[in-house]
């Protein structure tokens, strides 16, 4: 639950009003409690279409998808903390559970965990996904044995224990302006490098797909146009999410630093609207996979085809 006047890391987004009146002129933009169930419920619903259409079918079962359905767990965990806080909050509002006591608090300490491993998960599973491409359009020839199957899980299971163990330190030490300071860095530097690599990759592979094409035929100049098309893609997801998460973490940094400054609160009197975008982050990610990739657009139509047929 967010209390402006303290310093927490949780999404209770209609739940600031009054402080925000104190200190603003500022009226506090309110999104109604249904919006975000149902931008939730559609979150969860299309992400896990996501996951059930790699699992079905076998030619998806590359690195490249392994990583997109750690980017799909991502955006259900999102949808996942707003359902249990909003839980909470009815537990809180009729009685069954004291707002302030032990147990509410750590409830939420554990929804504020999905939530923090949701942000680690995403930008983590991009970064991921970004080195993937690279290697896949630069490595074109040795691509499948640098990127292995076992490589990927363990590079997957590397990044999901390290968001934990993160995730677990972001929650303990939030009041720390240190923690604040080093998670925004930590955003940006990982951002930064996403953004270094889709450079490098624009800038040079042209030149290094017609090379590959005059020494291997036709076929890897095709295969290299592929993957030049999926690098685009994850190009798009980048933008999606910084448009998405970046207004979250603004507010973070002004939340813990300059709180009482009322051009600072006019800022935060929006967070319904940034939390509706982190919500909507889980939607339009899902719509992405379906319109650029072929494969995945096949697999949900004969998943369609099927329940419809019977």
């Amino acid at each position: 639950m967010v209390r402006p006047s303290e310093q927490s890391i949780n999404l209770s987004f209609n739940n600031s009003t009054t402080f925000f009146k104190n200190i603003t002129d500022c009226t506090p933009v309110l999104v109604p409690e249904e919006v975000f169930f149902i931008i939730s419920a559609v979150g969860m619903l299309e992400n896990m279409l996501v996951l059930l259409a790699v699992i079905r079918n076998k030619n998806l079962h590359l690195p490249m998808y392994f990583f997109i359905c750690s980017l799909a767990v991502s955006d259900m965990l999102g949808n996942v903390y707003k359902i249990l806080e909003s839980i909470l909050i009815i537990l809180c509002n009729v009685g069954y559970m004291e707002p302030k006591g032990t147990i509410a608090k750590r409830v939420d300490d554990v929804i504020d965990w999905i939530f923090a491993l949701s942000l680690l998960g995403s930008i983590f599973s991009l970064s991921a996904i970004a080195a993937d491409r690279y290697i896949t359009i630069f490595h074109a020839l040795r691509y499948h044995n640098i990127m292995t199957m076992k490589r990927s899980v363990a590079i997957l299971a590397g990044i999901w224990t390290f968001c934990g163990g993160t995730g677990i330190a972001l929650i303990i030490f939030f009041h720390d302006a240190v923690t604040i300071i080093c998670f925004t860095v930590m955003f940006i530097l990982l951002l930064v490098f996403i953004v270094c690599l889709y450079i490098h990759m624009f800038l040079l592979a042209r030149s290094h797909a017609k090379r590959i094409a005059s020494l291997s035929g036709q076929w890897n100049a095709v295969h290299q146009r592929a993957n030049m098309k999926g690098a685009i893609t994850l190009t798009i997801l980048l933008g999606v999410f910084v448009c998405c998460w970046a207004p979250f973490v603004l507010h973070m940094l002004l939340n813990r630093f300059c709180h009482d400054n009322p051009y600072c609160a006019c800022y935060m009197s929006i967070f319904s609207v940034n939390g509706t975008l982190i919500l909507c982050n889980s939607v339009i990610d899902p719509l992405i996979y379906a319109f650029r990739s072929p494969e995945l657009r096949s697999t949900f139509k004969s998943m369609f085809c099927c329940i419809f047929s019977r």
